[in-house]
């Protein structure tokens, strides 16, 4: 299990990499960084049976989150560049994470399918989810009520075939994207 903080880390190195490789993306805000901190937490249990970090997640107004990085960004909106720049110690979490095969699989698995969502996406897609809907407000986010909703929705050691619904789902949600793609593709084959 790893320090909360850590994680966060990877996510911030993560964002600053790919701000670095392409000027359109957004630097990461708390408010996302709380919601894929609960995807996260989420992908661990339901791939490992276990947490990835010891914090609670809570089910609060704007979806689920998580007390002390709220508590340490809370007068924050970005939190790569703007007052909290990415240091040497944050990259030696980054790295740490990335030999661990398992953490990594899990965090860049999350990280490429609701990275490159809004906070306000994650928001709204957290409050259609059971694990929000069914917890009190201000209450902990139970991990059972986690897994029991994502069991399985991660863990592509669960079958060798391709789940065709999952794929349909992910296609839906990132549309979008795949659009965006699409049009920057044509855009650069014109050239």
């Amino acid at each position: 299990m790893y320090d909360v903080f850590k994680i966060l880390n990877w996510l911030r190195v993560k964002n600053y990499e790919d701000m670095q490789d392409n000027p359109n993306v957004e630097e990461l805000t708390q408010m996302k960084a709380m919601k894929l901190l609960y995807y996260i937490q989420a992908a661990s249990l339901s791939i490992t049976g276990r947490r990835m970090f010891d914090n609670d997640i809570v089910a609060w107004k704007y979806g689920p989150a998580v007390a002390v990085i709220h508590e340490m960004y809370k007068h924050c909106r970005g939190i790569v560049n703007s007052n909290y720049p990415i240091t040497s110690e944050d990259k030696t979490d980054y790295d740490e994470l990335q030999n661990d095969k398992e953490s990594s699989d899990i965090l860049e698995g999350v990280y490429s399918v609701y990275g490159y969502k809004s906070a306000y996406d994650l928001m709204r897609q957290t409050h259609t989810e059971d694990p929000w809907l069914n917890t009190e407000q201000s209450h902990v986010i139970s991990d059972g009520a986690m897994k029991e909703f994502f069991d399985g929705s991660f863990d592509s050691k669960k079958s060798d075939s391709v789940d065709t619904d999952t794929l349909h789902r992910l296609f839906d949600e990132n549309k979008d994207v795949m659009d965006w793609l699409k049009r920057l593709k044509h855009s650069f084959s014109a050239i």
